[in-house]
């Protein structure tokens, strides 16, 4: 029976993990080929801005408050708890209100601190200041209507399913960067048309989520109640998280700051042109988090070791495998890829170097999900607290320094430290408590895809 368990469990999450990849792929697709026509349509420095905003966004997330991960694993835990739908049902409805309460403070702040952004912080050379504000302003907007999104997500996550998920992920992609490329090309080609139309296509993917998370959770026989009680009882995890994210949001964020503040807002595209590439290693790791998380959690509450252990080696052996690789040819062959896929040399010989170094930095970090992940699902926060703590007090100094004397390249540097100090101390430590005995399985889990990534990348450089 348990053999039969096994197997219909494996073959769950290979249908998440191929949902997962079809939707993250699907979007990876989108940006490859949206974001040049965004740049050609637009030029580089109303680029720059559209990256200003996200960098807001997720500087903004320290205001989650945790909710998102935690909905995510209290989803995962009462799919194997149905006797207690009711109160599953009043802790989605008592979260998601304080979630809309924040994304409305959130769209306020940014609405009314746009002129101060305009004339003190983004340095344009050619766009108007009146327009950058204004730009700003409709930024507001899309931040209450975007802000919700994630925790939608992260609700049917924790439920598995995966499929679901990604089908609406795959139509909001298709809504967001198809309907902007046809905005900008058939009807105007401005920052304020592209946003105008991010928050119409936001509104509309946040009110399929809402409904859809609904719908797929379990019956009950009464209407859900807001209910701070149960806010309570989760409030450690959700502390810690908050916690985390603050410091990880510190750590993760902190060059975008510092470039737009510091470098032109040319230079600060180039940074953000750079980053979106090196991002979709990331984007590859969440989506094998998103399938691997909410089943350890499952198992950490059922107490199961072995599946445990299971899943969390596949998980890390997936990860490297499908990581690596990539990372290894986008790190040493930057300007070829950018090349090609910008058919911009200008914009290639700017952003290669960036794009070789922040590379090396998404490449560990996403390896680190999943030692990460284990942490969450046992509830295990502090760890990551005081090393989160500590990174912070040491290298976001080393940053002004760096970008002193090295310029862009040397902020991004940073990043690549602080992910090569993740996994060779973080990792053992979280091991030694959760997995005594397991590290060097999981350096071997890394290790093997790493080193051979590493000869055929370099006997193809040579």
């Amino acid at each position: 029976m348990k053999l039969i368990q096994g197997i219909g469990s494996r073959s769950a999450l290979s249908l998440d993990l191929i949902a997962n990849f079809a939707g993250a792929g699907w979007s990876a697709v989108l940006g490859l080929v949206c974001i040049p026509l965004y740049i050609r349509f637009m030029g580089i420095e109303a680029y720059g801005l559209v990256g200003f905003y996200f960098m807001l966004q997720a500087m903004l997330l320290v205001l989650d408050l945790g909710l998102s991960p935690t909905i995510n694993r209290e989803m995962a835990r009462y799919s194997v708890q149905p006797e207690k739908s009711a109160e599953c049902r009043d802790l989605v409805r008592t979260l998601e209100t304080g979630y809309w309460l924040i994304g409305l403070a959130i769209g306020c702040f940014i609405f009314s601190a746009a002129p101060w952004v305009a004339a003190h912080w983004v340095k344009a050379a050619n766009i108007p200041t009146r327009t950058v504000s204004e730009a700003v302003m409709i930024m507001g907007v899309w931040a209450v209507v975007q802000w919700p999104i994630k925790f939608y997500q992260s609700g049917l996550l924790g439920l598995r399913r995966q499929v679901l998920y990604n089908l609406l992920r795959i139509g909001g992609a298709t809504f967001h960067n198809g309907g902007a490329v046809l905005i900008l090309w058939l009807v105007s080609p401005t920052i304020k048309a592209f946003l105008l139309w991010q928050v119409l296509a936001s509104t509309t993917q946040v009110t399929l989520l809402m409904l859809f998370l609904w719908l797929n959770l379990p019956p009950s026989e009464r209407a859900p109640r807001f209910n701070p009680t149960l806010a309570r009882n989760i409030w450690q995890f959700a502390a810690g998280m908050s916690g985390i994210a603050v410091l990880g949001l510190i750590l993760s964020q902190v060059d975008k700051v510092i470039v737009s503040k510091l470098f032109s807002l040319r230079v600060f595209g180039y940074y953000t042109l750079a980053w979106a590439v090196a991002n979709g290693l990331l984007a590859v790791s969440r989506v094998v988090f998103n399938a691997v998380f909410p089943r350890m959690s499952e198992q950490v509450a059922a107490h199961d070791e072995n599946g445990i252990r299971d899943s969390y080696h596949r998980g890390s052996q997936l990860m490297a495998v499908l990581i690596f690789p990539a990372a290894a040819v986008l790190a040493l062959f930057p300007f070829s890829v950018l090349r090609l896929w910008t058919q911009n040399g200008i914009l290639a010989s700017h952003s290669g170097a960036l794009l070789s170094v922040l590379v090396v930095g998404s490449a560990l970090n996403a390896v680190f999900y999943m030692p990460f992940g284990l942490q969450l699902a046992f509830g295990w926060t502090s760890l990551s607290l005081f090393t989160g703590l500590l990174w912070v007090a040491i290298l976001v100094p080393a940053m002004f320094p760096m970008a002193k004397h090295f310029g862009a390249v040397g902020v991004a540097s940073v990043w690549a430290i602080l992910n090569i100090l993740n996994v060779v101390v973080v990792a053992p430590l979280m091991h030694r408590r959760l997995l005594p005995g397991e590290v060097w399985g999981y350096f071997r889990d890394i290790g093997l895809p790493l080193a051979s990534t590493i000869i055929l990348a370099a006997l193809g450089r040579l």
